[in-house]
């Protein structure tokens, strides 16, 4: 049987995370770190609750919220294709998803990152399919809320269980993170690699 692997993106595929660097082409990086300040602010004090458990993903939600919400989707999309040369790859981890393709392998990007700017991103690899954060749009206009959860943690895991279940049975499998976010996903796979 076919074997699969999934592959996180920030601090796995590439060094840093991709989401400040996006929205810093989308509004400018000074923008940026005021946004970032309130929302750091706004999550400290905000309760946890279901849809945003803990702090990171309160504050991307914060982020999100301030600089997406009322843009275009196509002024989106300008953004993400100037971030196409922004990644600072990790070879090693690079060559190992190149391995697996070579060797006939399945292979899955299973990531936090926002999905409307990942396919430019991921436009030069061979990959598979792609698990990421997606954004809710109305008639072309971002709302600023993130649609099916932050694909981190829990709801990653659950997302590759799924992929699992539909897309397998799988003769082998391995996954490739970063600790500690990474480690509910790597717990489903027969071989895993922490970064």
């Amino acid at each position: 049987m076919q074997g699969i692997a999934f592959f996180d993106f920030d601090g796995t595929l590439v060094k840093g995370d991709s989401l400040l660097p996006f929205l810093g082409e989308l509004a400018g990086r000074r923008r940026v770190r005021w946004a970032l300040a309130r929302a750091v602010k706004a999550a400290v004090r905000q309760p946890r609750s279901p849809a945003v458990p803990d702090l990171r993903t309160a504050v991307k939600a914060s982020l999100l919220h301030q600089l997406l919400a009322g843009v275009r989707m196509e002024e989106a999309q300008a953004a993400a294709r100037r971030l196409a040369a922004w990644p600072r790859w990790n070879r090693r981890v690079l060559d190992h998803l190149r391995r697996h393709k070579d060797a006939g392998r399945r292979v899955v990007v299973a990531t936090g990152a926002l999905e409307l700017y990942m396919p430019e991103l991921l436009a030069e690899l061979e990959v598979d399919a792609l698990l990421a954060t997606g954004l809710e749009c109305v008639d072309g206009v971002l709302t600023g809320r993130m649609q099916g959860g932050n694909c981190v943690r829990a709801t990653k895991a659950h997302r590759v269980a799924a992929y699992l279940h539909e897309h397998g049975p799988f003769g082998e499998s391995w996954g490739y993170g970063n600790r500690p976010s990474d480690l509910p996903m790597l717990a489903l796979l027969k071989h895993r690699t922490v970064i």
